[in-house]
């Protein structure tokens, strides 16, 4: 498994490089083929807590987790379980899909899980504004994200509100 560590505020030593690389490479064990792309893993220090940020693309998905602590080697520990408790809870999505079509037989005396499913579907006029109109708007309707046209790159995209009550904005990578 390809590992690229970035470090905010720390030097990463030696150490701490193979210690993070061991523990992260124990992940690619639940997929059934190497990991095409590189996990990404950002150490960081802020207010004496030491926080680590893993991020692993897998089957067009991404898997993320973070965690901080006063030790980061205890961060990596944490993420790292965090990471393995995502896998086991997604194992089928994660998974290759199945062929459309394809029927799974249940075994005896268990049910199989329903897949997820769609349950509404809402379509809505998207409209062109600047980032601080589409927060504006998300504010006014009390959502958590808001889908907009951006005036400024021309492309879709979705600002949200962030645990820590800041704002994200999700753009098109081309």
């Amino acid at each position: 498994m390809q590992i690229v560590l970035v470090g905010k505020n720390i030097e990463i030593t030696s150490a701490l490089k193979a210690y993070a690389e061991r523990k992260i490479s124990k992940i690619e064990k639940f997929f059934d083929s190497p990991l095409s792309q590189p996990a990404q893993v950002a150490m960081s220090v802020q207010r004496g807590r030491h926080i680590v940020e893993v991020t692993i693309p897998v089957n067009g998905m991404l898997l993320r987790g973070e965690e901080q602590s006063d030790d980061m080697y205890s961060s990596i520990d944490s993420v790292v379980e965090k990471l393995e408790r995502q896998i086991d809870k997604y194992k089928g999505r994660l998974q290759k899909k199945r062929p459309a079509g394809a029927r799974v037989a249940e075994t005896a005396g268990q049910e199989l899980p329903e897949p997820d499913r769609v349950v509404k579907v809402k379509r809505f006029p998207v409209k062109p504004m600047s980032v601080d109109e589409a927060i504006m708007q998300m504010n006014l309707l009390g959502h958590d994200f808001f889908v907009f046209h951006d005036t400024e790159t021309s492309h879709m995209a979705v600002v949200y509100r962030r645990r820590d009550g800041n704002y994200g904005l999700i753009e098109p990578e081309e």
